[in-house]
C-alpha cells in the first residue's frame, strides 16, 4: 500500500509539473501485442506467440500520439461540463455523451487510419479498414465505453481519468488489435 501512495504521489507531481506529458508517457503503455493477434498466424501451437515489436510500437505511438488531443478533449469537457457536489449525474452524463457522439466515432477513425498506413497501407487500405471493421467496431465501443465513461467523469479525480481510461483501454486495444487484423486473412 505505501508503494501505491508512493506511486501516486509521484505521478501528481509530475502531473502538476507536466501534465500533457505524463498523460502522454501513461498513455503510451504497451497493450497485449502477440503475432497470434493476426489470424494468418493462428496456426502456430507449440508454445507462447512470438512477440511482435513492430505492433507494441505501433500501439505505443497511437498512445503517446493521441494523449494530448485527450488531454485537450477531458479538459474541455471539464470546463464545459463541470461537476460539483451538488451537481454531478447531468454533468457527468452530458460529458459521456459529448464523448461518445463527438471523440469516439472520430477517435475510432484515426485509430484505424493511423494503424492502416502505420502498417503501410495507402488510401485505398484505409477505405477497406473502414468498409470491414469500423461500424462494428463503433458499435462494440457503444456497448463499452458509456458505462466506463459515467464511472470515469463521476468518481475518477481529472488528473486520472486518462490513466483510467487507458488502464481500461489495455483490453479495449486488444479487441481493436484483433478487429484491425481481422480483414488481414
Amino acid at each position: 500500500m505505501a508503494i501505491t501512495m508512493r506511486l501516486i504521489a509521484k505521478f501528481n507531481a509530475y502531473y502538476a509539473e507536466k501534465p500533457v506529458l505524463t498523460t502522454m508517457i501513461t498513455n503510451a503503455q504497451p497493450p497485449h501485442l502477440h503475432r497470434a493477434d493476426r489470424p494468418e498466424r493462428k496456426t502456430r501451437t507449440n508454445g507462447p506467440p512470438p512477440f511482435d515489436f513492430e505492433r507494441l510500437t505501433r500501439f505505443m505511438a497511437y498512445g503517446f500520439l493521441m494523449a494530448p488531443v485527450q488531454f485537450q478533449w477531458f479538459g474541455f469537457l471539464s470546463r464545459a461540463f463541470p461537476i460539483s457536489k451538488t451537481r454531478g449525474t447531468i454533468p457527468a452524463m452530458q460529458r459521456v455523451a459529448m464523448d461518445q457522439l463527438i471523440f469516439a466515432p472520430i477517435g475510432l477513425g484515426i485509430f484505424f487510419t493511423f494503424m492502416t498506413v502505420a502498417e503501410g497501407g495507402g488510401k485505398r487500405a484505409v477505405f477497406k479498414k473502414f468498409q470491414d471493421v469500423y461500424l462494428p467496431a463503433l458499435r462494440a465501443n457503444y456497448m463499452v465505453w458509456p458505462a466506463v465513461q459515467i464511472l470515469n467523469f463521476r468518481t475518477v479525480p481529472i488528473q486520472f481519468q486518462i490513466p483510467f481510461v487507458s488502464t481500461v483501454g489495455i483490453a479495449w486495444t486488444a479487441y481493436l488489435s484483433l478487429t484491425n487484423s481481422a480483414d488481414e486473412e
